[in-house]
């Protein structure tokens, strides 16, 4: 009973999380506004305040890609004999993806504070 308690815990965080990719791809929206703005009046303000959405854009995400790697850390943690080895197996490639995307975030948060001419294209997953 106690692991479909945490489970159902754990679906209700990811629900939330959901909500916070909603905002994402809303800012993400916004923020492509402004660059677009930006090329075709070349106001400084605009590609100031598409900077900035950028870098709240990756900050976020690099938070959501935090808690997924501390669960999937978690879930490493929780491994006991009576877990079978697919499982087991399973369990660490989810840790090492899960590490790839916050190193991924990491380096796509760096590039949109440093990238002062915006020549490079952002994306996520």
């Amino acid at each position: 009973m106690n692991n479909i308690e945490e489970r159902l815990k754990e679906i209700k965080i990811e629900n939330y999380i959901w909500i916070i990719y909603i905002g994402i791809i809303l800012l993400s929206w916004y923020s492509n506004k402004l660059e677009k703005e930006y090329f075709l009046t070349n106001n400084p303000n605009k590609k100031n305040e598409y900077k900035k959405t950028i870098i709240i854009i990756f900050t976020i995400l690099n938070l959501v890609y935090t808690y997924f790697l501390i669960d999937s850390k978690n879930s490493l943690k929780n491994i006991n004999n009576n877990t079978d080895k697919k499982t087991k197996e399973l369990l660490n490639l989810s840790f090492v993806a899960a590490t790839l995307i916050s190193i991924s975030g990491i380096i796509l948060l760096y590039v949109a504070i440093t990238d002062e001419e915006l020549d490079i294209e952002l994306a996520f997953n």
